[in-house]
C-alpha cells in the first residue's frame, strides 16, 4: 500500500539520526500509583493510563509531558487495558466488574460497552483491524486463562479455554494472527484468526526460562514488544520468534506499553516500581497507530 510504504521510508530516514532504545522518564516518579497500567495513545498524541495520581483514575498525558486526571471511575470499575478504536472511542477492561467500558473522550463519560459475568477478569484488550475486540481473561489463582472475542455490537464470546494466565494481547499488523502470553508460565502462543473470528492453530512462539510477561504490542513489520516484569526490560521478538533486542527501562516493573509519538516510533510504558511513564525511540512505526493513516 502507497501510504504503508511512505510511512516505512519516512520512519527509516528519521530513524538514521536519532538515539533508539534508549530510554527516559517521561513522567515524574510517582505521578501515578503502584497500579499504572493501560497504556493506549489517541490521534493527537495523548497518552492515558491507569491509576494517574490516585485509584480509581485514567490520566492522560499530552505529548510534552504534562499530565491530569481524565476521568475518575465509579461504581467499582478498575481498568486495566485500554485501547482505541478508528474512530477515536476508547475502550477499557474494568476486570472488577467483568466489563468492556466505552469512554467517550470528549464528554469523559464511559459506560458498559459489554459485560460477561463469567470472566474471571477481562485484563487486557486487543483491537483487530475490523475493530472488534479481543480479551485476556486470566484466573490468577488457579493458573488458567481464557480469550474471549467482542464484536462491534458487544457481544462476548468465549474463543479459546485452557490456557495458562493470559496477559498481553496483540493481533498482527495484517490480521491475520493473535498473540497472547501467559505471564505465570512464561509462554508466548500464536494462533491463526479466522472470518469469524475464532482462533485456530495453536503453536507456541517463544518461551522464557525466567521472569514474566505483561503488555504486548506489534510494530508495522510484526515485531512484538513486551514488558518483562521483574527483569525491568522490554524484549522484541520478531515474527519468526527470535529475540531481536531487549531494552531497560529505568525500572524492574514495566507493565504495559505502547507506540505514539507524530510519526509512530515513540514506545511508552508504564512502570509500576517508579510509578511512571517512560519512553524510548524505535525504528518501526506501531501497528494500531499506523493503521488509522492508512485505513478509510
Amino acid at each position: 500500500m502507497k501510504i504503508t510504504f511512505v510511512l516505512c521510508m519516512a520512519a527509516a530516514l528519521g530513524a538514521q539520526d536519532e538515539e533508539l532504545f534508549v530510554p527516559k522518564p517521561f513522567t515524574a516518579e510517582g505521578s501515578f500509583t503502584a497500579e499504572i497500567e493501560g497504556p493506549a495513545v489517541d490521534q493527537k498524541g495523548n497518552i492515558f493510563a491507569v491509576s494517574f495520581a490516585r485509584k480509581p483514575t485514567i490520566g492522560r498525558v499530552t505529548p510534552d509531558g504534562k499530565g491530569e486526571v481524565f476521568l475518575e471511575f465509579t461504581q467499582g470499575s478498575l481498568a486495566n487495558g485500554i485501547r482505541f478504536d478508528r474512530k477515536g472511542n476508547m475502550y477499557a477492561a474494568d476486570y472488577a466488574n467483568h466489563n468492556i467500558l466505552i469512554v467517550d473522550t470528549k464528554t469523559r463519560k464511559f459506560k458498559v460497552f459489554a459485560h460477561e459475568p463469567s470472566m474471571s477478569q477481562p485484563n487486557d484488550i486487543a483491537m483487530a483491524p475490523d475493530d472488534t475486540i479481543y480479551a485476556s481473561d486470566p484466573d490468577w489463582k488457579a493458573g488458567t486463562g481464557r480469550i474471549w472475542h467482542i464484536d462491534r455490537k458487544g457481544q462476548v464470546r468465549q474463543v479459546v479455554s485452557g490456557l495458562g494466565t493470559t496477559n498481553g494481547i496483540e493481533v498482527s499488523p495484517d490480521g491475520r494472527y493473535l498473540y497472547v502470553n501467559e505471564t505465570v508460565q512464561r509462554n508466548i502462543w500464536v494462533f491463526d484468526i479466522q472470518p469469524d473470528h475464532t482462533l485456530t492453530n495453536k503453536r507456541l512462539l517463544i518461551d522464557f526460562p525466567d521472569h514474566g510477561f505483561d503488555g504486548m504490542r506489534a510494530d508495522m513489520d510484526g515485531n512484538l514488544y513486551i514488558t518483562r516484569h521483574g527483569k525491568g526490560t522490554v524484549v522484541v521478538v520478531t515474527p519468526n520468534g527470535n529475540i531481536r533486542r531487549e531494552i531497560p527501562v529505568l525500572g524492574s516493573k514495566p507493565s504495559n506499553l505502547c507506540f505514539g509519538g507524530p510519526d509512530g516510533r515513540t514506545v511508552y510504558v508504564t512502570e509500576m516500581e517508579k510509578q511512571r511513564l517512560v519512553r524510548f525511540r524505535v525504528e518501526i512505526p506501531g501497528a494500531e497507530w499506523a493503521r488509522w493513516r492508512t485505513r478509510r
